[in-house]
């Protein structure tokens, strides 16, 4: 009876402790192209685009392990706007006042094919300091420390300083 009594007692303790524990991991703040045209005039900082398919496996790769990462997360979301762009989307996209339409030829929206400089690949992360200068794509898969440098010299606005090679060598790796 006794082995009972602690049983009981350890579950509910346990029970306990678990439900006063926060398991919830941040979330990145994902925005449209177009809430980006919205908000972006009232408070510019940098954007971070991740141009993905859906038939994409790296993709959800990078979802399920990169962007949960919570150092990532809480980076991105306090120095960047981060927009999720399906590349595929077949609907009128409007970037830096320029609209943007599904290209039948490549099966891509025009959007992905600007951000990409005609590289596509997925998943590709870029990254643009206003909408107005010119996008920075990074193909491909990346894991939580391998995007802390490119991250840091946009959100930190080191590209307008030094050469991201130069802080790349500097940079005392945190992730």
């Amino acid at each position: 009876m006794k082995k009972f009594i602690v049983s009981i007692f350890l579950l509910i303790f346990t029970f306990f402790i678990l439900s006063f524990t926060n398991n919830k991991k941040d979330k990145i703040n994902w925005i449209t192209i177009q809430e980006l045209n919205e908000i972006y005039a009232s408070n510019p900082k940098p954007i971070l685009i991740d141009i993905y398919t859906n038939w994409c496996g790296w993709c959800k790769e990078m979802d399920r392990k990169t962007y949960q990462h919570n150092k990532l997360t809480a980076y991105i979301n306090e120095h960047y706007y981060a927009v999720k762009l399906d590349a595929e989307t077949k609907e009128e996209l409007t970037f830096n006042n320029k609209k943007y339409k599904y290209n039948k030829q490549y099966k891509t929206n025009d959007l992905a094919i600007y951000l990409t400089n005609g590289q596509l690949s997925y998943p590709t992360t870029v990254f643009i300091n206003a909408p107005n200068t010119q996008p920075a794509p990074i193909p491909g898969f990346m894991k939580p420390k391998e995007m802390e440098a490119p991250l840091k010299y946009f959100g930190e606005k080191e590209d307008t300083k030094q050469t991201y090679v130069n802080f790349n060598k500097n940079l005392k790796a945190e992730w």
